[in-house]
């Protein structure tokens, strides 16, 4: 892995060996006078780190004077990489090497969406590895944990059986881009290999989840059936009764900071 500076504000760090060698774009925020933990931005399937809510998450760290890292998944933003090549093994090992990159003692997590299903195999790896930052919080925002298999997969027309077979993916209407979803094969098979809903998830931290139960796109049921696999941590669950998958409306945005506020365990100067 290599790092470099670019003229925007931006740090390339490079991941990968040979062919498989990609460049990914970070945003890192150091910390000014404190030893709060440092929040974490794992994004969605196709979203970046100039979302609303990764931006909200900056903002926040520099109110607090705490670090905050931002970055974006190969294929994704501002990174390099094909799209259609990603997986979550994939861009697991480019959150790694992100999370290695910017050490820090203890970091908070924030995973929107497919970020919350990263969020989870980061905590299983860092364990396996007993290596890295202590995972001092999460905060799972719709999170999407076993989407492939639990969501996709159960809902997959015939066409999409023949699509997957013939041409390695299928393609869907996407309500946030003009761009189709793309899902493949590669991104189904390697997702049934990073199933977490398979037994009981110890984090070893507290893990506050906010889902709208207006959620088109990961049912509320979904977070539901997150929190029993969840039998060892202190977890909250907040349900938004008008939420829809974004969570980005201001009423959804401060009960982000303040779930944040309460896992960072800081408060605001006055």
């Amino acid at each position: 892995m290599t790092t470099s500076a670019s003229g925007s504000g931006l740090t390339t760090i490079s991941v990968g060996e040979g062919g498989e060698t990609r460049e990914i774009a970070v945003l890192h925020r150091p910390a000014t006078g404190t030893r709060a933990p440092q929040l974490v931005w794992l994004g969605g399937y196709r979203s970046d780190m100039a979302g609303t809510k990764a931006i909200e998450m900056d903002r926040l760290a520099e109110e607090l004077g705490c670090a905050a890292l931002r970055f974006d998944y190969s294929g994704h933003g501002q990174s390099g990489g094909e799209f259609r090549l990603g997986t979550i093994s994939r861009w697991l090992e480019e959150t790694l090497a992100v999370i290695d990159a910017y050490a820090a003692e203890e970091v908070v997590l924030v995973g929107s969406s497919m970020g919350g299903w990263i969020a989870l195999r980061l905590v299983q790896e860092l364990r396996r590895r007993a290596a890295g930052p202590r995972v001092h919080g999460m905060l799972l925002i719709a999170p999407a944990p076993d989407f492939t298999s639990d969501l996709i997969e159960p809902a997959l027309t015939e066409a999409e059986h023949r699509s997957l077979e013939e041409r390695g993916y299928f393609e869907e209407a996407s309500e946030y881009s003009p761009e189709p979803n793309i899902f493949t094969r590669a991104l189904i098979e390697d997702g049934r290999n990073n199933r977490v809903l398979q037994g009981v998830i110890d984090t070893g931290c507290p893990v506050h989840i906010l889902q709208g139960m207006r959620d088109e796109d990961v049912p509320y049921r979904h977070a539901l059936k997150l929190v029993e696999f969840l039998p060892a941590d202190d977890v909250v669950l907040t349900l938004v009764r008008d939420g829809d998958h974004r969570l980005s409306r201001p009423q959804d945005i401060e009960r982000m900071r303040n779930a944040m506020l309460a896992l960072t365990g800081m408060e605001l100067p006055h």
